[in-house]
């Protein structure tokens, strides 16, 4: 039996892909090594930004002028150009209605997080928010789901780790929690069935199911 749902958010159960993509594509417009492509960018996505920036950039070690103008494009352009996913808002309140504990476990700094949890009223049904400014190692480690399980005093044999990219599912996995993959994900399901997801949701509410609830 699930207890505890942890979702990632970005391309899990917001769709910011296109935002992403968007602003990489422009901070690399003038920047060396040269413009991005799409098939570039898509397989980093979901690690840290500045581990995607020092990707994108061929190394470069200080990226600060580099995230500087990520986030200044990525704030201007947010609310036209992010949504949730299909069904997340009522899959998420049933969930809390039932009682079952949720979280978020994502590699975004907390200001951008929050900003976007509390645009489409996610927030309120979230106990514990998990940002890469609460840990010192970010996903793929096990410390971003184990310390959203400390803060809900949740069991990893009960818990759930739900997300769009490999390092969700190997967060999970280290952390002794299951780990279900969106097949929504950019990186495409052949690419995150590689990584050994317990589950495959095709549709969010594929989780009442999992879960044990009756679709309504």
């Amino acid at each position: 039996m699930i207890e505890t749902v942890l979702f990632d958010l970005d391309g899990t159960i917001i769709d910011t892909n296109e935002l992403i993509i968007s602003s990489f594509l422009h901070v690399f417009e003038a920047q060396a090594p040269g413009p991005l492509t799409r098939e570039q960018i898509i397989p980093h996505m979901g690690t840290t930004l500045e581990q995607q920036l020092q990707a994108f950039s061929g190394g470069v070690e200080d990226v600060s002028p580099l995230v500087k103008a990520y986030r200044s494009f990525n704030t201007l352009h947010h609310d036209e150009m992010v949504r949730p996913f299909p069904h997340v808002n009522e899959v998420v309140e049933r969930l809390h209605r039932h009682g079952l504990s949720l979280g978020i476990v994502t590699t975004k700094i907390r200001p951008s997080t929050m900003m976007t949890l509390e645009k489409y009223d996610l927030e309120r049904f979230m106990s514990a928010i998990v940002t890469v400014n609460d840990v010192e190692h970010p996903k793929p480690h096990p410390e971003p789901v184990l310390t959203a399980m400390e803060r809900l005093g949740a069991n990893p044999a009960t818990t759930l780790m739900i997300g769009d990219s490999p390092v969700d599912i190997q967060s999970a996995k280290a952390a002794g929690v299951k780990a279900a993959a969106v097949a929504w994900s950019l990186k495409g399901e052949q690419k995150l069935m590689e990584y050994g997801p317990d589950y495959v949701l095709r549709d969010m509410r594929d989780l009442y199911e999992i879960v044990g609830l009756q679709e309504e």
